[in-house]
């Protein structure tokens, strides 16, 4: 990662949002491009990978090299790119319709591999550019455009899969807090290893400005003394019902799958007998 002077206005591109005004998406880049600035990511050397959805747009809106791959195919894209070039600052941002439904299972195996990306998902609870219907995230006895007389399936809490599916590193934030939101996406693309960052970006089409309002007040800091080492601890702030905890809930560090990839290439195929083709593919993991 470079360390070079940049601002965030370095990673705006000339495509403007199409968000609907008032969308906490337009929150969520205005902290990636804060994020990307802080840390000096070099345009040429970042990549962002989106789904499908509202909040799978947004690669386009930024200064770096961009793919917004079909639905919920975001991670695996990312994977692919971060063993093919590991220098490479990979950024994989969705919504959670896209992340959980799905791409549900490519949200385990990411996980699971500590594929050393940080992935972003904008959580609004329910599917918007498709009009309003439940999502997997959707609270129990929600009224959406598919349950006109409430949601009858209990949401799911994207940190507390994230937890269960082997991520090293977990943080929650809301949209409406750029400044925080900044930090922790700075502290998730940092991390080496796979990194989930759910993200409450409310969305006033099919919420209108109630369920903002609910989350600027229900949404507190991680309690002092907490330990982000433990998995018992970080799924207790998963189960709140009286708050909202944002700020990182888990953090531990091992090797990744670009790791473990290169130790093994190394063990079969030492450098000194490869062809120089061969050879120059496996350097990249040096």
């Amino acid at each position: 990662m470079s360390c070079t002077p940049h601002t965030p206005n370095d990673y705006k591109s000339d495509l403007k949002p199409v968000w609907c005004p008032g969308c906490g998406d337009f929150g969520v880049l205005q902290s990636l491009y804060r994020a990307l600035a802080d840390l000096g990511c070099e345009p040429h050397e970042t990549v962002v990978v989106s789904g499908i959805g509202c909040s799978s747009r947004l690669p386009g809106y930024v200064e770096t090299y961009g793919f917004n791959s079909l639905h919920g195919r975001a991670l695996p894209i990312a994977t692919g790119i971060k063993l093919a070039r590991p220098r490479l600052t990979v950024v994989a941002v969705g919504g959670d319709g896209d992340g959980i439904a799905i791409g549900g299972n490519h949200f385990i195996h990411t996980a699971r591999r500590n594929v050393d990306i940080a992935y972003v998902m904008m959580d609004n609870e329910i599917y918007g550019l498709t009009k309003g219907q439940a999502a997997p995230t959707t609270p129990l006895g929600d009224m959406t455009k598919s349950t006109v007389y409430g949601n009858p399936e209990a949401g799911i809490d994207p940190c507390a899969l994230a937890l269960s599916f082997g991520a090293t590193w977990v943080g929650r934030g809301f949209s409406g807090d750029v400044k925080g939101t900044a930090e922790l996406m700075r502290a998730a693309i940092a991390h080496r290893g796979f990194a989930f960052l759910n993200v409450m970006s409310p969305c006033v089409t099919w919420r209108g400005d109630e369920q903002f309002k609910e989350l600027r007040a229900k949404t507190r800091a991680v309690p002092e003394g907490h330990d982000r080492t433990s998995m018992e601890a970080a799924m207790r702030l998963t189960s709140e019902s009286e708050f909202l905890t944002a700020g990182v809930l888990y953090e531990i560090h091992k090797p990744t799958l670009v790791d473990e990839m290169a130790a093994i290439r190394e063990k079969a195929l030492p450098f000194d007998v490869l062809p120089p083709a061969r050879d120059s593919v496996l350097r990249a993991f040096a």
